[in-house]
Protein backbone atom coordinates (compact mmCIF):
# COMPACT_ATOMS: atom_id res chain seq x y z
CA UNK A 1 0.00 0.00 0.00
CA UNK A 2 1.14 3.38 -0.82
CA UNK A 3 1.20 5.90 1.52
CA UNK A 4 0.54 9.37 -0.12
CA UNK A 5 1.57 12.68 1.87
CA UNK A 6 1.57 16.41 1.09
CA UNK A 7 4.17 17.64 3.18
CA UNK A 8 5.49 20.75 1.43
CA UNK A 9 9.29 22.70 1.86
CA UNK A 10 9.84 26.50 2.49
CA UNK A 11 9.16 28.07 -0.28
CA UNK A 12 12.35 29.66 -0.63
CA UNK A 13 13.66 26.37 -1.24
CA UNK A 14 12.44 27.14 -4.90
CA UNK A 15 15.27 29.54 -5.53
CA UNK A 16 18.20 27.27 -3.59
CA UNK A 17 20.62 25.43 -5.90
CA UNK A 18 22.78 22.91 -3.89
CA UNK A 19 26.83 23.61 -4.53
CA UNK A 20 28.60 21.01 -7.02
CA UNK A 21 31.96 20.40 -6.18
CA UNK A 22 34.68 19.60 -7.92
CA UNK A 23 34.42 15.83 -9.28
CA UNK A 24 36.10 13.64 -6.50
CA UNK A 25 39.64 11.51 -7.53
CA UNK A 26 37.66 8.48 -6.51
CA UNK A 27 34.87 8.59 -8.97
CA UNK A 28 36.74 9.66 -12.00
CA UNK A 29 38.91 6.77 -11.21
CA UNK A 30 36.11 4.53 -11.02
CA UNK A 31 34.54 5.82 -14.69
CA UNK A 32 37.76 5.80 -16.37
CA UNK A 33 39.95 2.86 -14.80
CA UNK A 34 42.82 5.39 -14.97
CA UNK A 35 45.23 4.67 -11.78
CA UNK A 36 46.16 8.22 -11.50
CA UNK A 37 44.20 11.21 -11.89
CA UNK A 38 44.97 14.82 -11.60
CA UNK A 39 42.88 17.55 -9.87
CA UNK A 40 43.13 21.40 -10.24
CA UNK A 41 39.46 21.72 -9.51
CA UNK A 42 39.31 22.57 -5.98
CA UNK A 43 41.98 24.86 -5.09
CA UNK A 44 43.24 22.44 -2.61
CA UNK A 45 47.18 22.71 -1.09
CA UNK A 46 48.98 20.58 -3.76
CA UNK A 47 51.78 19.40 -0.87
CA UNK A 48 49.20 18.04 1.09
CA UNK A 49 48.12 18.80 4.86
CA UNK A 50 50.34 20.49 7.48
CA UNK A 51 52.91 18.07 8.61
CA UNK A 52 51.97 19.62 12.31
CA UNK A 53 48.28 19.63 11.92
CA UNK A 54 48.70 15.55 11.55
CA UNK A 55 50.81 15.10 14.50
CA UNK A 56 48.34 17.25 16.25
CA UNK A 57 45.71 14.88 14.75
CA UNK A 58 47.34 11.74 15.73
CA UNK A 59 47.69 13.53 19.67
CA UNK A 60 44.35 13.73 19.93
CA UNK A 61 42.37 10.28 18.58
CA UNK A 62 42.65 9.11 21.99
CA UNK A 63 40.50 11.61 23.57
CA UNK A 64 37.85 10.57 20.29
CA UNK A 65 34.61 9.57 23.28
CA UNK A 66 34.89 13.06 24.29
CA UNK A 67 32.91 16.18 22.93
CA UNK A 68 34.67 18.45 21.19
CA UNK A 69 35.40 22.27 23.14
CA UNK A 70 31.85 23.52 22.51
CA UNK A 71 33.53 27.06 22.59
CA UNK A 72 36.94 26.02 20.47
CA UNK A 73 38.75 27.95 22.99
CA UNK A 74 42.39 26.70 22.79
CA UNK A 75 42.08 27.80 18.82
CA UNK A 76 40.54 31.14 19.48
CA UNK A 77 43.28 32.03 21.68
CA UNK A 78 45.80 30.83 19.46
CA UNK A 79 44.38 33.10 16.62
CA UNK A 80 44.05 36.07 18.87
CA UNK A 81 47.76 35.92 19.58
CA UNK A 82 49.09 35.90 15.96
CA UNK A 83 46.52 38.43 14.28
CA UNK A 84 46.35 40.63 17.48
CA UNK A 85 43.04 40.53 18.35
CA UNK A 86 40.89 39.71 21.10
CA UNK A 87 39.78 35.81 21.53
CA UNK A 88 36.18 36.94 21.67
CA UNK A 89 36.14 38.59 18.14
CA UNK A 90 36.70 35.07 16.57
CA UNK A 91 34.03 32.35 16.12
CA UNK A 92 35.03 29.30 14.49
CA UNK A 93 32.97 26.99 12.06
CA UNK A 94 32.95 23.74 9.82
CA UNK A 95 34.46 25.33 7.01
CA UNK A 96 34.42 29.00 5.55
CA UNK A 97 30.44 27.40 3.65
CA UNK A 98 29.06 27.20 7.40
CA UNK A 99 30.23 30.56 8.63
CA UNK A 100 28.26 32.15 5.64
CA UNK A 101 25.33 30.39 6.60
CA UNK A 102 25.66 31.62 9.89
CA UNK A 103 25.99 35.32 9.00
CA UNK A 104 22.90 34.47 6.92
CA UNK A 105 20.92 33.01 9.71
CA UNK A 106 22.02 36.02 12.19
CA UNK A 107 21.64 39.01 10.05
CA UNK A 108 19.03 38.56 7.03
CA UNK A 109 15.32 38.32 6.74
CA UNK A 110 12.44 38.04 4.07
CA UNK A 111 13.00 41.20 2.04
CA UNK A 112 16.69 42.40 3.52
CA UNK A 113 19.14 42.90 -0.16
CA UNK A 114 21.97 40.92 0.05
CA UNK A 115 24.86 42.63 -2.45
CA UNK A 116 27.12 39.80 -4.27
CA UNK A 117 30.23 40.89 -6.50
CA UNK A 118 29.37 38.39 -9.61
CA UNK A 119 31.07 35.84 -10.69
CA UNK A 120 31.67 34.97 -7.18
CA UNK A 121 31.29 32.22 -4.82
CA UNK A 122 27.88 30.53 -4.59
CA UNK A 123 27.68 30.18 -1.06
CA UNK A 124 26.29 33.58 -0.74
CA UNK A 125 23.55 33.30 -2.69
CA UNK A 126 22.70 29.88 -0.94
CA UNK A 127 22.92 32.26 2.61
CA UNK A 128 20.63 34.94 1.09
CA UNK A 129 17.92 32.66 -0.62
CA UNK A 130 18.10 30.21 2.78
CA UNK A 131 16.60 32.96 4.76
CA UNK A 132 14.33 34.85 2.02
CA UNK A 133 16.66 37.34 1.76
CA UNK A 134 16.82 39.49 -2.10
CA UNK A 135 20.03 38.91 -4.19
CA UNK A 136 21.41 42.12 -5.92
CA UNK A 137 23.89 40.99 -8.55
CA UNK A 138 26.81 43.25 -9.24
CA UNK A 139 28.92 42.70 -11.99
CA UNK A 140 32.53 42.94 -11.68
CA UNK A 141 33.90 45.48 -14.30
CA UNK A 142 36.50 45.92 -16.51
CA UNK A 143 39.20 42.50 -16.47
CA UNK A 144 37.05 41.42 -13.46
CA UNK A 145 38.06 44.54 -11.46
CA UNK A 146 35.41 45.41 -8.27
CA UNK A 147 33.20 48.34 -9.54
CA UNK A 148 33.29 50.40 -6.69
CA UNK A 149 30.35 52.93 -8.17
CA UNK A 150 28.24 50.65 -9.17
CA UNK A 151 28.39 48.55 -5.59
CA UNK A 152 27.51 52.16 -3.88
CA UNK A 153 24.36 52.35 -6.31
CA UNK A 154 23.22 49.11 -5.42
CA UNK A 155 22.78 50.10 -1.65
CA UNK A 156 19.24 51.31 -0.42
CA UNK A 157 17.71 51.00 2.78
CA UNK A 158 16.84 46.99 2.08
CA UNK A 159 20.28 46.55 1.80
CA UNK A 160 21.65 44.45 5.05
CA UNK A 161 24.67 42.42 4.09
CA UNK A 162 27.48 43.08 1.13
CA UNK A 163 29.86 40.04 0.49
CA UNK A 164 33.09 40.89 -1.24
CA UNK A 165 35.62 37.98 -1.82
CA UNK A 166 39.08 38.97 -1.59
CA UNK A 167 41.16 37.50 -3.72
CA UNK A 168 37.94 36.73 -5.60
CA UNK A 169 37.08 33.56 -6.86
CA UNK A 170 37.24 32.63 -9.32
CA UNK A 171 38.76 35.16 -11.08
CA UNK A 172 41.67 35.88 -9.23
CA UNK A 173 41.23 39.99 -8.62
CA UNK A 174 41.53 42.08 -5.76
CA UNK A 175 40.31 45.01 -3.98
CA UNK A 176 43.01 47.67 -3.03
CA UNK A 177 43.14 48.40 0.69
CA UNK A 178 41.99 52.40 -0.37
CA UNK A 179 39.28 51.90 -2.27
CA UNK A 180 38.34 48.99 0.44
CA UNK A 181 38.51 51.99 2.99
CA UNK A 182 36.92 54.47 0.99
CA UNK A 183 33.80 51.98 0.62
CA UNK A 184 33.37 50.72 4.49
CA UNK A 185 33.45 55.19 5.13
CA UNK A 186 30.55 55.58 2.95
CA UNK A 187 28.41 52.93 3.58
CA UNK A 188 25.95 52.90 5.79
CA UNK A 189 26.71 51.64 8.93
CA UNK A 190 23.55 49.27 9.21
CA UNK A 191 25.20 47.15 6.54
CA UNK A 192 27.22 44.08 7.51
CA UNK A 193 30.34 43.46 5.55
CA UNK A 194 31.63 40.06 4.50
CA UNK A 195 35.10 39.81 3.83
CA UNK A 196 35.75 36.90 2.61
CA UNK A 197 39.77 36.05 2.59
CA UNK A 198 39.94 32.66 2.17
CA UNK A 199 42.73 33.06 -0.27
CA UNK A 200 44.98 35.97 0.82
CA UNK A 201 47.76 34.07 2.57
CA UNK A 202 48.43 33.96 -1.43
CA UNK A 203 47.81 37.35 -2.42
CA UNK A 204 51.56 39.45 -3.09
CA UNK A 205 50.05 42.63 -4.40
CA UNK A 206 51.71 45.39 -1.99
CA UNK A 207 48.37 47.22 -1.79
CA UNK A 208 45.93 44.30 -0.75
CA UNK A 209 44.04 44.28 2.86
CA UNK A 210 42.66 40.43 4.36
CA UNK A 211 40.70 43.30 5.88
CA UNK A 212 41.62 42.16 9.31
CA UNK A 213 42.80 46.05 10.13
CA UNK A 214 38.96 47.20 9.31
CA UNK A 215 38.22 44.70 11.94
CA UNK A 216 40.42 46.06 14.74
CA UNK A 217 39.27 49.63 13.76
CA UNK A 218 35.72 48.82 14.59
CA UNK A 219 33.96 48.77 11.03
CA UNK A 220 31.43 46.37 10.63
CA UNK A 221 33.30 44.05 8.85
CA UNK A 222 33.51 40.43 9.55
CA UNK A 223 36.20 38.68 7.70
CA UNK A 224 36.11 35.12 6.57
CA UNK A 225 39.36 32.49 6.57
CA UNK A 226 39.73 28.69 6.02
CA UNK A 227 42.21 26.72 6.70
CA UNK A 228 41.56 24.23 3.54
CA UNK A 229 43.84 26.18 1.74
CA UNK A 230 47.05 27.35 2.87
CA UNK A 231 46.98 25.06 5.10
CA UNK A 232 45.95 22.02 3.40
CA UNK A 233 43.23 20.52 6.00
CA UNK A 234 40.13 20.92 3.39
CA UNK A 235 39.08 17.39 4.85
CA UNK A 236 38.28 18.00 7.80
CA UNK A 237 36.37 21.46 7.51
CA UNK A 238 37.35 23.98 9.91
CA UNK A 239 37.76 28.23 9.34
CA UNK A 240 36.98 30.65 11.01
CA UNK A 241 35.28 34.79 11.09
CA UNK A 242 36.98 37.78 12.70
CA UNK A 243 34.53 40.74 13.52
CA UNK A 244 34.18 42.91 16.32
CA UNK A 245 32.64 41.49 19.53
CA UNK A 246 29.31 42.46 19.50
CA UNK A 247 28.94 40.95 15.67
CA UNK A 248 30.70 37.29 16.93
CA UNK A 249 28.34 37.58 20.08
CA UNK A 250 25.12 37.82 17.93
CA UNK A 251 26.32 35.00 15.45
CA UNK A 252 27.63 32.61 18.08
CA UNK A 253 23.68 32.52 19.30
CA UNK A 254 22.78 30.57 15.91
CA UNK A 255 26.09 28.43 16.41
CA UNK A 256 25.16 24.81 16.93
CA UNK A 257 27.47 23.70 19.80
CA UNK A 258 29.76 21.06 18.58
CA UNK A 259 29.74 22.67 15.25
CA UNK A 260 33.70 21.54 15.09
CA UNK A 261 34.88 18.49 15.83
CA UNK A 262 38.41 18.23 18.24
CA UNK A 263 40.72 16.44 15.37
CA UNK A 264 39.90 19.72 13.57
CA UNK A 265 40.35 22.03 16.38
CA UNK A 266 43.59 20.48 16.98
CA UNK A 267 45.04 20.10 13.31
CA UNK A 268 44.06 23.67 12.74
CA UNK A 269 45.88 25.20 16.32
CA UNK A 270 48.95 23.31 15.28
CA UNK A 271 48.86 23.99 11.74
CA UNK A 272 48.83 27.93 12.66
CA UNK A 273 52.62 27.57 13.63
CA UNK A 274 54.02 25.62 10.77
CA UNK A 275 55.74 28.27 9.49
CA UNK A 276 57.82 25.70 7.15
CA UNK A 277 54.51 23.84 5.44
CA UNK A 278 53.38 27.82 4.73
CA UNK A 279 56.73 28.96 3.24
CA UNK A 280 57.06 25.37 0.87
CA UNK A 281 53.26 25.92 -0.25
CA UNK A 282 53.41 29.65 -0.75
CA UNK A 283 57.10 29.34 -2.69
CA UNK A 284 55.37 26.20 -4.91
CA UNK A 285 52.22 28.30 -5.58
CA UNK A 286 54.38 31.08 -6.98
CA UNK A 287 56.14 28.72 -9.40
CA UNK A 288 53.34 27.15 -10.50
CA UNK A 289 51.31 30.22 -11.20
CA UNK A 290 54.41 31.62 -13.01
CA UNK A 291 54.61 27.95 -14.80
CA UNK A 292 50.81 28.23 -16.13
CA UNK A 293 51.43 32.08 -17.22
CA UNK A 294 53.85 30.92 -19.20
CA UNK A 295 52.57 27.55 -20.91
CA UNK A 296 49.51 29.81 -21.00
CA UNK A 297 50.92 32.24 -23.21
CA UNK A 298 53.20 29.93 -25.59
CA UNK A 299 49.55 28.61 -26.25
CA UNK A 300 47.91 31.81 -27.12
CA UNK A 301 45.67 31.67 -24.03
CA UNK A 302 45.57 34.66 -22.22
CA UNK A 303 44.66 34.48 -18.19
CA UNK A 304 44.11 36.92 -15.50
CA UNK A 305 46.63 37.62 -13.20
CA UNK A 306 46.00 35.98 -10.16
CA UNK A 307 45.99 36.73 -6.48
CA UNK A 308 45.37 33.35 -5.41
CA UNK A 309 46.37 29.87 -5.80
CA UNK A 310 44.50 29.38 -9.31
CA UNK A 311 44.67 30.70 -12.75
CA UNK A 312 41.32 31.59 -14.74
CA UNK A 313 42.64 31.21 -18.58
CA UNK A 314 40.11 31.94 -21.72
CA UNK A 315 40.23 28.69 -23.51
CA UNK A 316 37.37 30.50 -26.36
CA UNK A 317 34.25 29.00 -27.61
CA UNK A 318 35.79 25.56 -27.10
CA UNK A 319 36.53 25.68 -23.29
CA UNK A 320 33.81 22.94 -22.32
CA UNK A 321 35.11 21.01 -25.10
CA UNK A 322 38.23 21.40 -23.53
CA UNK A 323 37.12 20.47 -20.13
CA UNK A 324 35.54 17.63 -20.92
CA UNK A 325 38.67 15.95 -23.13
CA UNK A 326 40.79 16.66 -20.02
CA UNK A 327 38.15 15.00 -17.63
CA UNK A 328 38.26 11.91 -20.23
CA UNK A 329 42.02 12.14 -19.41
CA UNK A 330 42.14 12.26 -16.40
CA UNK A 331 42.53 15.60 -15.80
CA UNK A 332 39.74 17.96 -13.50
CA UNK A 333 39.51 21.66 -13.37
CA UNK A 334 36.44 23.78 -13.51
CA UNK A 335 34.15 24.45 -16.40
CA UNK A 336 33.93 28.49 -16.31
CA UNK A 337 29.76 27.98 -17.49
CA UNK A 338 28.86 27.68 -13.72
CA UNK A 339 29.57 31.47 -13.35
CA UNK A 340 28.48 31.81 -16.62
CA UNK A 341 31.62 32.44 -18.33
CA UNK A 342 31.38 29.73 -20.49
CA UNK A 343 34.87 30.51 -22.44
CA UNK A 344 36.76 29.92 -19.36
CA UNK A 345 38.68 26.94 -17.21
CA UNK A 346 39.55 27.97 -13.40
CA UNK A 347 42.73 25.83 -13.16
CA UNK A 348 44.49 24.98 -9.59
CA UNK A 349 47.30 25.27 -9.37
CA UNK A 350 49.43 22.11 -8.65
CA UNK A 351 52.60 20.70 -8.65
CA UNK A 352 55.31 21.38 -11.31
CA UNK A 353 54.40 17.51 -12.53
CA UNK A 354 51.05 17.90 -12.43
CA UNK A 355 50.96 21.53 -14.45
CA UNK A 356 53.53 20.19 -17.17
CA UNK A 357 50.82 17.39 -17.51
CA UNK A 358 47.88 20.05 -17.94
CA UNK A 359 49.47 22.24 -20.33
CA UNK A 360 50.88 19.18 -22.27
CA UNK A 361 47.68 17.75 -22.65
CA UNK A 362 45.71 21.15 -23.47
CA UNK A 363 48.07 22.00 -26.25
CA UNK A 364 47.45 18.52 -27.69
CA UNK A 365 43.65 18.93 -28.04
CA UNK A 366 43.95 22.32 -29.19
CA UNK A 367 46.36 21.01 -31.88
CA UNK A 368 43.71 18.07 -32.86
CA UNK A 369 40.90 20.98 -33.62
CA UNK A 370 43.12 22.81 -36.05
Amino acid sequence: MEIKFNVKARETLQHLTPYTPGKPIWELQAELGLPNIIKLASNENPLGPSPRALDAIAGSLHDLHRYPDASTSRLRQSLAAKLELSPDQFIISNGGDELITLLSETFLETGDEVIICTPSFSEYEFGAHLMGATVVQVPLGENFQFDIDAIVGAVNELTKLLCLCSPNNPTGTYLPRGILHHLLDVLPKHIVVLMDAAYSQFATASDYTDGLEFVRAGYPVIVLQTFSKLYGLAGIRVGYGAAPETIIRQIAKVKEPFNVNALAQAAAAAALYDTEHVRLTLEANNRGKLQLYQGFQELGLSCVESMSNFVLVDIGPDAKRVYETLLARGIIVRFGGIWNLPHYLRISVGTREENAALLKEIASIMNQAE
